[in-house]
């Protein structure tokens, strides 16, 4: 792989794992402790954040494919830049909008039990970021 298509792919890929940690693992969380965050406040904050993360997950996505696909990279590099897409593509296609739903539903009022939803969203994060580990890491030491 050229050193300046792994080079672009690698920080990139950083860049977006650190994203995905810091509002996944550290924000989405957090938020709904500090004081004063109601249910609805903390969904619509939520909402917002997490929009504006995919949006720049897709940005970032597209950035290492093409980075990828112009580098001549290894087979391995480009399994695991079809995986991390794929993943966010499940996220985007299939999950969030279920997800919108469902805080639609709350946010109106509707009570019922707790969404299995986000379980799914965080079992993809928690693949996703195992997988720009991996990714980063490959376009390292190509």
């Amino acid at each position: 792989m050229n050193t300046t298509s792994a080079a672009t792919a690698s920080a990139v890929t950083f860049v977006w794992l650190g994203m995905v940690l810091a509002i996944s693992f550290l924000e989405a969380p957090l938020k709904f402790r500090a004081p004063g965050v109601t249910i609805p406040i903390g969904l619509g904050i939520g909402r917002m954040v997490f929009r504006a993360l995919n949006l720049v997950e897709a940005v970032l996505a597209a950035v290492v494919v093409v980075a990828v696909a112009v580098g001549g990279a290894p087979a391995a590099t480009v399994g695991l830049t079809a995986a991390v897409v794929v993943l966010l593509l499940v996220q985007l296609v299939f999950v969030r909008p279920r997800l919108n739903r469902r805080s639609d539903r709350v946010l109106a009022g509707e009570e019922g039990p707790r969404s299995r939803g986000h379980l799914v969203y965080v079992a993809l994060e928690i693949a996703k970021v195992a997988v720009l580990m991996a990714l980063g890491i490959s376009l390292l030491t190509v």
